[in-house]
């Protein structure tokens, strides 16, 4: 029933993408499927018709059919699902749980491919078992058990598969502070009972490689001791990251692989490093140096995601024993994880571990690698629950000898040239590989020489043409001579847009348009027009099939006695008569309504909320007085006006200055239609007053006068100042010569004698 199903969802979800193509930009059979998985092509050499673009030739099988191409003429490239022979056994290897081993898949794009898998848990499939275990102060009582159970454990574990192996590790913390007493005594000897054993304080150390010795690892067990640390949460996940790295030390094989965590206390995680100065992230790398691990103390804990991603990488699957109040919530962040409650001295840790390995690979879940974004994997099984595809395919209670399916489907969204990926349980190292080509180019076995369907001058590529280097054309009948292919080409864009409006092909400089999808034709000189699209009332073009217009190249020309943008008026003026014509002749009348213009409103275009009168008007002034800038042409050019002279008015809507700077005062009251006004003028205009010649040259004359006596004044008073100071100082001097009885102007008389006989030589 379940492969029946499958069966049927298949065949249901190739027929929906069948019938689905989605064509964009298409012009070769190589364009068309890669287009979409449900486009076909038709390489039958006269499917299309003479202008018919190529890209007719692409559509769904169905449609190709109907439209006339033969089915040997029908591309439609498939999937191709190829199971690789399984390889033979080697003499010893372990037991084949999966089948097939390699697949591969040839995907066309966006197609979906199911194939099944088969998983038959095997009798005897080996198990490792590596034991990690807390020795911290409070784990004492358990280590002494542990030391016990190494036979009784391996002898369980033997008894189920057949094959078993087991080791052993342990972990306290990090030996820095505040995680652990850095004091140079306490870090040698941290346990505070000083009677008893005490090992150094210590990160991760690897005890024992996985071994079938039962007598060996309770050997190595044995000599193990207790130490210590400070804070209660423990260096757990710095251990188990190491466990899963070091695949070689630890010694895992190719089996069923299983890490037993014992710990009565939580766990330190990413970031609390940072409490020691630890700031360096931990880089999921094998550090072990003797056995121990040598970063402890400069990388930071992993994170519970680092430690999820590395477990699955290794196939490794951990089981929390833990303590009543420690009940860990790892195991649900970590997949095929199980917990089981210790005992106070983890007496009852076989019994643990037996049973979460009987569930956890009863469980089996499957997965595959990291993919990229383009390629999808999804997963149903015939187990209950397992109906409904998912990221991850799932069965529970899978016993040794069961054969569950699961049926992986992968889908590829773009072409690829290859790529590989792993599928397979999560726990188990078995994988099967999937191979995956996709198939994006048309193989149609053509001849590589000149056809007579293309004129000799090209060949024939999957029924188009490919034309030799100086011709183009549907068959390769357009020779370029001195013009280029882009220069033709520009001769079919309008307005240098798309090339026949994309709706033709460009043939020798011309468009040749194609059919419309109804049948009919796309026409003009770049196929701008078509018949098919106009105004539609009632959901029908042009008044349908009341026969009222038809539709010309987007526009609808009405019968006569019918109008409106699709003829579904009768055409009348009824309701837009007016006393002053039609819509006072401020618009149109379109099915019996106006259709008002140039700002006006209302249901007659009668009112205009943004219109201004033109005060501004030159006509007023030739109209009126006979001046202005149209007194030589004042009937012809002010026709839209009619003026009235008035001698009294008694509001005015303009006051204008004419040409002889006089104010004209006018009223206007529009008219019917636009710009036509009825105009009253005011006879009288307001002029301003001439000069008055003979009061100006009086009062010119008067003022040179008055300035010129002003200036004689204002000599005189300078020079009667300075008398007047002359004077002052006269009688201040002859004041002064009544009192000291000497002239002071007066000089007395000097007199020179000279001898004329007397030489100063001698």
């Amino acid at each position: 029933f379940f492969q029946v199903h499958t069966f049927l969802l298949n065949a249901l979800h190739s027929f929906y993408m069948e019938e689905q193509c989605l064509k964009a930009s298409v012009n070769t059979c190589g364009d068309c499927i890669k287009s979409g998985s449900g486009c076909a092509w038709c390489k039958d050499l006269n499917f299309t018709k003479a202008g018919e673009q190529e890209a007719a030739r692409c559509n769904t099988a169905a449609m190709l059919r109907d439209k006339g191409c033969s089915s040997n003429g029908i591309i439609n490239p498939k999937n191709d699902f190829i199971k690789t022979k399984d390889k033979p056994l080697a003499p010893g290897a372990n037991p084949v749980q999966i089948q097939p081993q390699e697949v591969q898949l040839n995907l066309r794009p966006g197609l979906p491919q199911t194939f099944q898998l088969h998983f038959k848990r095997a009798i005897g499939y080996p198990v490792d078992l590596y034991y990690l275990m807390d020795l911290s102060y409070s784990m004492k009582d358990d280590l002494e058990n542990v030391k016990q159970l190494g036979n009784n454990l391996l002898t369980e574990l033997t008894r189920i598969t057949g094959n078993a192996r087991i080791g052993f590790g342990s972990f306290v913390d990090k030996t820095l502070l505040p995680y652990t007493d850095t004091n140079e005594a306490k870090l040698q000897r941290p346990c505070s009972d000083k009677s008893e054993p005490c090992q150094p304080a210590f990160g991760f150390q690897h005890v024992l490689s996985l071994t079938k010795d039962g007598t060996k690892f309770r050997d190595m067990v044995a000599k193990q001791h207790i130490s210590g640390n400070l804070d209660p949460p423990e260096g757990s996940l710095d251990a188990i990251m190491q466990v899963a790295v070091c695949v070689k030390d630890i010694g895992w094989g190719n089996s069923t692989r299983l890490l037993v965590l014992a710990t009565d206390d939580g766990f330190h995680m990413a970031g609390d490093g940072k409490l020691a100065a630890i700031l360096e992230p931990n880089k999921e790398t094998c550090e072990l140096v003797k056995n121990k691990y040598s970063k402890s103390n400069l990388w930071d804990y992993p994170s519970v995601g680092q430690i999820a991603r590395k477990l699955e990488e290794q196939n490794i699957q951990p089981i929390f024993a833990v303590t009543k109040k420690m009940e860990t919530e790892l195991s649900k962040l970590i997949p095929k994880s199980a917990v089981g409650v210790l005992s106070e001295d983890s007496s009852n840790v076989v019994k643990i571990i037996v049973d979460a390995y009987n569930n956890l690979t009863s469980e089996v879940i499957l997965a595959h690698e990291a993919l990229p974004d383009f390629i999808s994997v999804k997963y149903t099984s015939d187990c209950k629950g397992g109906e409904s595809p998912s990221e991850r395919g799932k069965c529970d209670n899978v016993n040794i000898g069961k054969e569950v399916i699961f049926n992986v489907t992968v889908t590829v969204d773009r072409c690829i040239t290859s790529q590989s990926f792993l599928i397979g349980p999560l726990g188990f190292s078995e994988k099967m590989r999937v191979n995956i080509r996709t198939r994006c180019e048309c193989e149609c076995d053509d001849s590589n020489q000149p056809h007579p369907h293309c004129g000799g001058n090209g060949k024939v590529v999957c029924g188009s043409c490919s034309c030799d280097p100086g011709f183009l054309g549907q068959r390769c009948e357009c020779k370029l001579g001195q013009k280029d292919e882009a220069s033709l080409k520009a001769q079919c864009r309008k307005d240098n847009g798309t090339e026949c409006e994309g709706k033709g092909d460009c043939l020798c400089g011309r468009c040749q348009c194609y059919s419309t999808d109804s049948g009919g034709n796309f026409y003009g000189e770049f196929c701008e027009c078509d018949d098919e699209h106009c105004e539609k009332a009632n959901n029908t073009q042009c008044a349908g099939d009341l026969c009222h217009g038809k539709c010309k190249c987007g526009k609808c020309e009405c019968d006569q006695g019918y109008e409106g943008p699709a003829c579904d008026c009768v055409k009348s003026d009824k309701d837009c008569m007016t006393d002053e014509g039609v819509c006072h002749e401020r618009g149109k009348c379109e099915c019996n309504v106006c259709k008002c213009e140039r700002g006006y409103s209302g249901a007659k275009c009668k009112t205009c909320s943004s219109c201004q009168r033109p005060c501004k008007e030159s006509c007023v002034e030739c109209l009126a007085f006979g001046t202005g800038p149209f007194e030589k042409n004042c009937s012809k050019a002010c026709n839209h006006l009619k003026q009235e002279t008035v001698e009294r008015l008694l509001k005015y809507d303009c006051r204008v200055r004419d040409k002889e700077g006089c104010w004209m005062l006018f009223t206007m009251t529009e008219q019917r239609g636009f710009d036509k006004y009825y105009v009253k003028v005011l006879q009288a205009r307001e002029c301003p007053e001439g000069p008055n010649i003979a009061a100006i040259v009086g009062g010119s004359l008067a003022a040179v006068a008055l300035i010129g006596l002003l200036i004689l004044l204002i000599i005189k008073g300078v020079l009667y100042a300075s008398d007047l100071r002359e004077w002052k100082r006269f009688e201040k001097d002859r004041k002064h010569e009544k009192t000291s009885g000497t002239n002071p102007l007066f000089q007395n008389a000097t007199t020179t004698i000279q001898n004329p006989t007397f030489s100063g030589d001698s």
